[in-house]
């Protein structure tokens, strides 16, 4: 879910990715970009048509309500979601919107006058830097994935929780399981979900296809066996 652009260093990676990802785990996989302003209008035929989303960089997007609709969706019904950079930063609106009830929650990238910014400008932008992530939850689902306490992330982003809501968010159940050295959100990852994963670094474009990314390696996994289930609810219903 996002608006693709050439021309974006992160959308290229994600392609990349996916197929690093692919061609590992000896999967067919389809995907297709999906621009934000389809997702309302269009709602119906994409809440069905997919195994498993990647909520994308490349915020502002295009339509930030529709985002929201997908990402809501998602965490209902239990798909598998992954949200990196602005995907990170929609999946804790959502969150903040609709599970602790503030309506008003903001991102000061679209909204900067805003009362209540879940998402403020960083202390320190993150664009451009490599840096170290720590690992502070275990067990978690990124720990199960990396099997490393601290790992090393490419960051494309200014903008990240805002540290006054981090406590409240993370003990409602959107919990803060990787952190700079700063103490400040990196990894969140919902409970209760099979795969709902959030990084506000770019682990696309820290892939390759002698050594494709653990995260987009998971949500491949993940999205195989939510197709599976699929499958077999429908042979269920079938035999019914």
């Amino acid at each position: 879910m996002g608006d693709f652009d050439a021309s974006n260093a992160t959308h290229v990676a994600t392609n990349e990715a996916l197929d690093h990802a692919a061609q590992y785990l000896k999967v067919q996989l389809t995907y297709e970009w999906v621009n934000t302003e389809r997702i309302e209008p269009e709602f119906d035929t994409i809440s069905r048509c997919y195994h498993g989303l990647l909520i994308a960089p490349g915020s502002p997007y295009k339509s930030m309500s529709g985002v929201l609709t997908i990402i809501q969706y998602a965490r209902i019904n239990k798909i598998p979601v992954l949200g990196t950079c602005g995907g990170f930063q929609h999946m804790v609106i959502e969150f903040a919107r609709n599970i602790l009830g503030i309506q008003d929650a903001e991102h000061a990238e679209t909204n900067p006058y805003a009362s209540r910014l879940v998402i403020n400008p960083l202390t320190c932008s993150l664009k451009g830097q490599t840096l170290e992530i720590e690992i502070i939850k275990k067990p978690s689902l990124a720990y199960s994935i990396f099997n490393a306490d601290a790992i090393t992330e490419n960051y494309y982003c200014n903008f990240g929780l805002n540290p006054e809501y981090q406590q409240q968010i993370d003990q409602a159940g959107f919990t803060i399981t990787g952190s700079d050295k700063h103490k400040e959100a990196r990894i969140m990852e919902l409970q209760d979900h099979p795969f709902y994963l959030a990084t506000l670094f770019v682990p696309q474009v820290n892939s390759s296809y002698e050594k494709p990314h653990p995260i987009i390696v998971a949500l491949l996994t993940a999205l195989e066996q939510y197709s599976n289930v699929s499958a077999a609810e429908v042979s269920d219903t079938t035999k019914v």
